[in-house]
């Protein structure tokens, strides 16, 4: 970590500063409007910082995944009228294609101005990190900051590429998330609780794996326990499985006991129709799920256990949510962690993960929870390696 220098660390005045933060928002149906703005206010300290040493600022970021095409709905002008709203005395200007923009628009960029770079992934050259266009991207700054942790996992040019052209510094969220990331792998305090949700093991699998060496008890729930149900002989029904998965998980369970890791997977869950939205489910034992029928979140007996073991944790990492939370039935489980969470005052409660977030959005007591990790797979990928890409292309 101390290879890096973080922007509190440097005299940055008078410059302009490609800053790359991560307004990857999630949007509401119609596209129209932000659903959660989250993201946005994480990086608000950092601009303020930067403004107030009289710097300029061009920003830049993706939104959705438009796959090297201009995809109207996922213009950044949306975030453009919400950045407005928290600095209200700038001019937030979006330029549509900085490759074709006249030189003399950046020469001369006011004091009140913010540029902001039309969607990263409108162009090809950023997924393939295209030296030509990250250099291109770097060309109107004098320094890079990178606040983007989310993203940092990604080997973009917008990440990755332009440090090799311009002096590259850390923003302060960027630090905040290494520092509480870096605090749990290094010196956790015990009992240390990780919760694991979600759907596929494919994404969690080299996360799993770490946490067997590092938490004394791992809850594995969501679809992703319904795996480990199979692999143990289970019958989950009609319900989300990765069969292919299954010795895998076996695997993991075998390593998980010889670390002395306890693994809490569902011992009743709550089952029905994932699409049905005028009824719920009803409980039932894990050994009996009925053919036709889907896990859709943890049951009773389940959310106690899971509760009295959160509530003796001294370090808590949650990641994915433990049911089908899009359908109000099947949000109890989910909504229970949180609260669980929220409840033990005195653990370092560090919760991260896009689906996670959207679970728990609209919550009381947020400010509670010690952290909450603007990324899920870079916050996973970081727990796993203890660095990203983007954090090493700042080392340079």
């Amino acid at each position: 970590m101390s290879d890096i220098k973080y922007i509190d660390d440097v005299e940055l005045e008078g410059k302009t500063i490609l800053l790359r933060a991560d307004f990857n928002v999630s949007l509401n149906p119609n596209y129209l409007s932000i659903a959660d703005d989250e993201r946005i206010r994480q990086v608000i300290p950092t601009i303020k910082y930067l403004l107030k040493r009289k710097n300029k600022l061009i920003l830049a970021s993706h939104l959705g995944r438009p796959k090297g095409e201009r995809v109207q709905k996922f213009s950044l002008q949306i975030v453009c009228n919400q950045i407005k709203e928290y600095l209200p005395d700038y001019d937030i200007r979006l330029i549509q294609d900085f490759l074709t923009e006249p030189e003399e628009t950046f020469k001369n960029q006011k004091e009140n101005e913010i540029f902001v770079y039309e969607n990263t992934r409108f162009y090809p050259g950023e997924k393939k990190n295209d030296p030509e266009f990250a250099k291109k991207m770097a060309s109107h700054a004098d320094v890079f900051v990178n606040d983007a942790f989310g993203v940092s996992h990604r080997e973009d040019a917008s990440v990755v590429g332009v440090t090799n052209y311009l002096p590259s510094y850390g923003g302060l969220l960027l630090k905040k998330e290494i520092q509480m990331l870096s605090m749990i792998l290094k010196k956790p305090e015990k009992p240390f609780v990780a919760a694991i949700g979600g759907a596929k093991i494919e994404t969690k699998i080299k996360v799993l794996d770490r946490m067997m060496e590092l938490a004394d008890h791992l809850i594995i729930a969501g679809a992703l326990a319904n795996t480990f149900l199979y692999a143990q002989g289970i019958e989950v029904g009609a319900s989300l499985v990765e069969k292919d998965k299954a010795e895998l998980a076996q695997k993991l369970l075998f390593k998980a006991a010889q670390n002395d890791t306890s693994v809490i997977l569902p011992s009743d869950c709550v089952v029905g129709n994932s699409q049905e939205l005028e009824y719920g489910g009803r409980v039932c034992k894990i050994s009996e799920v009925p053919k036709d029928k889907q896990i859709l979140d943890i049951g009773p007996e389940t959310t106690a256990r899971i509760g009295t073991i959160i509530a003796k944790a001294k370090t808590i990492v949650w990641n994915g949510p433990v049911g089908y939370f899009e359908n109000i039935h099947y949000r109890q489980g989910t909504d229970f962690m949180y609260y669980a969470i929220t409840n033990n005052e005195d653990a370092v409660s560090i919760v991260g993960g896009g689906d996670t977030l959207a679970a728990i959005s609209k919550k009381e007591y947020l400010e509670k929870l010690t952290h909450i990790s603007t990324g899920g797979g870079a916050m996973l990928e970081f727990i796993e390696k203890g660095t990203l890409p983007g954090i090493e292309a700042l080392k340079k």
